[in-house]
């Protein structure tokens, strides 16, 4: 599904190539049919607030927001895990690195399996119910990661929020 390939890339560390091809990812956000009026216009607003950005600005925020504050990491078992419990941690990253193996995935990143936009460029290939699901199974720490970004009232708040709602049941979504 396209809205998980744009969040991927909009939650990547800003690039010049990023910014260059905001307005494609723009056209591909406006014809996209899995992505509601609300989820659209959030969008809208980050990609505006990126392409208005100074580049140095903007990776210097990333790497505050994301690096250097444990609480807002894109490795989403450091959440349930830490970053010191590796005898849980690691096996719970293999499993995943497995997972996304049985479905054909080739990893071309140096990131963890749990990093959030390499989860959700996985998501995209599900269909709309595999991909809720898959996601549901995060929803505690989405949860808590959109709540640390929303207070530090974080511009990347409202894409955590869509991948939060995203990750939701439906049966508890409605």
């Amino acid at each position: 599904m396209l809205i998980y390939k744009i969040l991927s890339a909009l939650l990547e560390y800003p690039d010049q190539e990023l910014v260059d091809n905001l307005p494609s990812i723009q056209k591909l956000l406006d014809e996209s049919v899995d992505a509601d009026a609300e989820e659209k216009e959030s969008l809208r607003q980050f990609m505006t607030w990126l392409g208005n950005g100074d580049l140095t600005e903007l990776q210097a925020s990333y790497v505050k927001t994301f690096d250097m504050t444990p609480e807002h990491s894109l490795h989403l078992t450091h959440h349930l895990f830490g970053d010191d419990n590796d005898r849980n941690r690691g096996p719970a990253l293999i499993d995943l690195g497995e997972l996304y193996k049985d479905y054909g995935v080739k990893s071309v990143t140096n990131e963890l399996p749990d990093y959030l936009p390499l989860i959700l460029e996985f998501v995209a290939m599900l269909d709309e119910d595999e991909g809720r699901v898959f996601l549901s199974d995060a929803i505690k720490v989405l949860t808590v990661l959109t709540n640390n970004l929303n207070k530090a009232q974080s511009p990347y708040a409202p894409l955590l929020s869509i991948v939060k709602s995203r990750a939701t049941p439906a049966c508890i979504a409605a």
